[in-house]
């Protein structure tokens, strides 16, 4: 093979060559270093946002509308249950810093609406930014007509598992016949725990849950969530009741900012310990994975800060070798945006939903044979309202429930 010098071409020559082909592509790129769509508008480099509107939506939802001067519209779910007018005020007072701003500018605007607050974190101000967030990243693929996960760099699987619920045997049995193969039920009780519970207690909630385990049968994957309604000494009791049906996992088996308790309960079993639906950013979930106190994270994309934040936050889990099982007893917008971080993240287990969007999207999600969703495929999160159906769904006063012990009128976790 002949060397450069031997046929003409000296090295300064190659190296001048390729430069100055890569001076003429820079020549031809357009003036924003992002892709004309016409099919939206001609010029891509003055896109900005004009308004923020917030919908109550029943039974207990807040839809987000983050409009453009270019009209494309972005969609997000900023919910923060039993507190939706203080979130719709929250998204008010943040309005006046995003009216003008280029919403493509994803990253900088979370920075900016969470740093700026001074009182950083909390459940009102990373809901409100939640919201904000899926809205804007709903905004960008649609700018771009790609799917959101192609943003994050394509997606890692075509299908999302997804679970049901079932509180009995027959619920269990009507949920296996949909096509379910993962069920989360509650701990069964007849009056709320008490601190510290008797065999009674103990007896009927596990039977319970043997009656679920016998009716979907070995290989149905059951979890229980104890909702941090179970104190830390009565749930070491139950938990090693409930070993033996092997539950998917054990969810919030306490309060979970309790966090050295809950590593001492995850300590004392084999069973998966899993939360994080009251966590909120990659500063929350850091102390959780640093104590091993959970073996599988739940981010609640609509509280924990969104799309961008629950990346982070399945990057950190996954340094500790920990799943991702997003949480989201939210609407459909709320379940689209979990589909597409499960759908760029290599660590996701399953995703929670309490609707597919039937009587909410113009094209709701269809639960397959094998118990999964199909990922979006339209541009953005894929998903477009239908106005039509949402008419007699607009507006609600739902509260959080109001628990009393029977026996002294005291108040208790719901």
């Amino acid at each position: 093979m002949k060397s450069s010098t031997e046929s003409g071409i000296s090295r300064r020559d190659a190296i001048q060559s390729v430069l100055g082909v890569t001076a003429m592509t820079t020549m031809v790129l357009p003036q924003s270093s992002y892709a004309s769509n016409p099919g939206h508008f001609q010029d891509y480099s003055t896109v900005k946002i004009t308004k923020l509107e917030t919908i109550l939506i029943k039974p207990r939802w807040i839809f987000l509308k983050i409009h453009t001067d270019v009209g494309v519209t972005g969609l997000g779910e900023p919910l923060l249950e039993g507190r939706a007018l203080t979130i719709q005020t929250a998204i008010k007072e943040i309005e006046p810093y995003l009216i003008g701003k280029d919403p493509r500018h994803i990253i900088h605007h979370w920075q900016a609406i969470y740093r700026h607050a001074f009182y950083r974190g909390g459940p009102i101000l990373t809901s409100a930014l939640s919201g904000i967030d899926h809205a804007l990243w709903d905004i960008k693929g649609k700018l771009l007509n790609v799917p959101v996960y192609e943003l994050f760099g394509g997606p890692t699987r075509d299908r999302v598992r997804i679970y049901g619920r079932a509180a009995n045997a027959e619920e269990m049995k009507q949920r296996k016949k949909e096509g379910y193969t993962v069920i989360k039920t509650g701990v069964a009780k007849k009056t709320p725990a008490n601190i510290i519970e008797n065999p009674a207690f103990i007896k009927y909630a596990s039977e319970n849950f043997a009656s679920l385990r016998q009716a979907g049968g070995p290989e149905m994957d059951i979890a229980i969530d104890f909702h941090g309604a179970i104190s830390p000494q009565t749930a070491k009791v139950l938990i090693k009741e409930l070993e033996q049906y092997q539950p998917m996992f054990i969810e919030e088996p306490c309060q979970a900012q309790n966090v050295d308790i809950m590593a001492d309960i995850a300590r004392g079993t084999h069973i998966p310990i899993a939360a994080g639906e009251r966590i909120f950013t990659k500063w929350g979930f850091r102390e959780l994975l640093e104590k091993r106190a959970v073996s599988i994270v739940q981010p609640d994309l609509c509280h924990a800060g969104g799309i961008t934040e629950g990346r982070i936050i399945a990057g950190m889990a996954e340094a500790y070798y920990v799943p991702i099982a997003p949480h989201n007893p939210m609407g459909p917008i709320s379940l689209a945006v979990g589909l597409h971080l499960a759908a760029s993240v290599p660590n996701f287990l399953v995703q929670e939903q309490v609707t597919l969007g039937e009587g909410y999207l113009k094209n709701p999600f269809k639960l397959e044979k094998d118990g999964s969703v199909l990922i979006p495929r339209g541009p953005g999160l894929g998903v477009e309202l239908d106005e039509d159906k949402l008419a007699d769904k607009i507006g609600h006063d739902w509260k959080n429930p109001e628990s009393y012990n029977p026996f002294d009128g005291s108040v208790v976790d719901w």
